[in-house]
């Protein structure tokens, strides 16, 4: 089957994680700037979230560009990966709720770990669909990026327990750096299969 109808439920999926997540943000007590304070971390949570939400969709989008059709398997793969990213609006009540401490930080880390294996799991499946030889086998290469992710997001969950929720943190936003140019493999594909 063409991969249309995935794409559009996925964009629906990532648009309502997006909305759910700015609704979990509480309006100031005040009117002014210092009763914004109290809600910083909450907001820092969510902008923190929205990045890697839109990171996971701008990338999905790339990915699925070079693929021409998809199987039950890579429609199960999808959900996975969006049920682990369903999750942001959770963690972002849970910090806005009880701070920036090591499990909601741990937690935080735990579902970027799993949106990450999920991501990578559905990069498998795809290609198990369209061949070793295709144009997605070809892009996603080595996977530098992803073991180094896993990596990132497996030190921050121990971190936030040996050392600092904040450097959890630190660590997880490492990992988007990583990812927040497009990937290029994808895009290089793409680019020579137009030409």
């Amino acid at each position: 089957m063409k991969p249309d109808r995935m794409t559009a439920f996925t964009d629906g999926v990532f648009a309502i994680i997006i909305t759910i997540m700015v609704l979990e943000l509480h309006v100031p007590g005040g009117n002014t700037l210092a009763a914004l304070r109290p809600e910083l971390p909450l907001f820092g949570a969510y902008v923190f979230s929205f990045i890697y939400v839109g990171i996971y969709w701008n990338n999905h989008h790339h990915m699925l560009q070079s693929v021409r059709r998809i199987d039950g398997s890579v429609l199960w793969a999808n959900l996975f990966l969006l049920f682990w990213l369903s999750l942001f609006p959770f963690l972002i009540r849970w910090i806005g709720e009880r701070g920036l401490t090591s499990v909601p930080a741990a937690a935080f880390g735990l579902v970027l770990f799993m949106a990450g294996v999920a991501y990578a799991l559905l990069e498998r499946e795809l290609i198990g669909v369209e061949g070793k030889s295709s144009e997605i086998a070809k892009a996603v290469g080595a996977r530098f990026k992803e073991w180094a992710s896993v990596l990132g997001y497996a030190a921050g969950i121990i971190s936030a327990f040996a050392i600092s929720p904040y450097l959890s943190v630190g660590l997880y936003g490492a990992v988007a750096i990583l990812w927040l140019i497009p990937d290029r493999r994808f895009e290089r594909r793409g680019n020579l299969q137009e030409q």
